[in-house]
């Protein structure tokens, strides 16, 4: 009896298995609603309007083509930079916006393949864009450096800038602001994000550095072992790089 009971449960296990491991592209088409993880405010991938709550920018452009080649809706999901990828482990939503890869990220959760890239740059208002050459030279006691908590742009001035006083904000803050407010120094972007700021706020500098630093590549966070999902969009980007449409998009926007 012992035998049979433990057969029988085992049986049980094994039908129970295929239900818990569905996956969200299961979800996604008999739901018929793709969940996408974003902030609005990264410029120009991701922007809200408060007004209308309503999305804006590249990756809006692009999860708005995905849901069409699904044939489902997109509903847009406000996250934020530090929870972006608890929401994607805790299924708040089917996948995010872009997101740089990075390893401490890379411990949680999956990764689509890339399909842009990004530099990052330092930044600061005319009246100070002469105390600044070099990055050694924001690296001072005297430079605040502003940074939105739970971005990668935290982990990176904190390991390039030790001996700064780091400012850091929580979002929807940004470090920018705190940059243009007068209540900080510097901050750091990617070339991305840093183009269309420039546009935006005629007051702000790009500091003049001999180089870019950590050129990173851009990819939709997913959930770590879906690899259904993982696979299917991972085929969509490489089909979507074919037909130009990422080009297109890029273009459209200005990267």
């Amino acid at each position: 009896m012992k035998t049979v009971g433990l057969a029988t449960a085992f049986a049980v296990s094994l039908l129970a298995a295929p239900a818990s491991a569905q996956s969200a592209l299961n979800e996604i088409l008999n739901g018929g609603v793709l969940k996408v993880g974003t902030t609005g405010d990264w410029n120009p991938m991701s922007v809200r309007d408060p007004a209308t709550n309503s999305y804006v920018g590249y990756d809006i452009d692009v999860m708005t083509q995905l849901a069409a080649d699904l044939g489902v809706e997109l509903e847009m999901v406000p996250t934020d930079w530090k929870t972006l990828v608890n929401g994607v482990v805790a299924g708040n939503y089917h996948m995010t916006g872009s997101a740089s890869i990075s390893p401490a990220r890379l411990k949680a959760a999956g990764y689509s393949d890339s399909y842009i890239d990004v530099e990052i740059l330092p930044f600061t208002t005319e009246d100070k864009a002469e105390r600044f050459g070099d990055w050694e030279t924001i690296n001072k006691g005297d430079v605040k450096v502003a940074t939105t908590l739970g971005t990668t742009f935290e982990k990176s001035v904190r390991s390039w800038f030790p001996d700064a006083e780091i400012v850091v904000v929580e979002a929807p803050a940004r470090g920018f602001q705190e940059v243009l407010s007068g209540r900080a120094d510097v901050f750091i972007t990617s070339n991305i994000e840093g183009s269309t700021l420039l546009t935006k706020f005629p007051n702000l500098r790009q500091i003049g550095v001999s180089n870019s630093r950590a050129p990173t590549p851009i990819a939709m966070l997913l959930p770590q072992t879906d690899q259904v999902w993982i696979n299917y969009v991972n085929s969509w980007i490489e089909l979507k790089k074919k037909q130009g449409f990422f080009e297109t998009t890029a273009e459209k926007w200005g990267l």
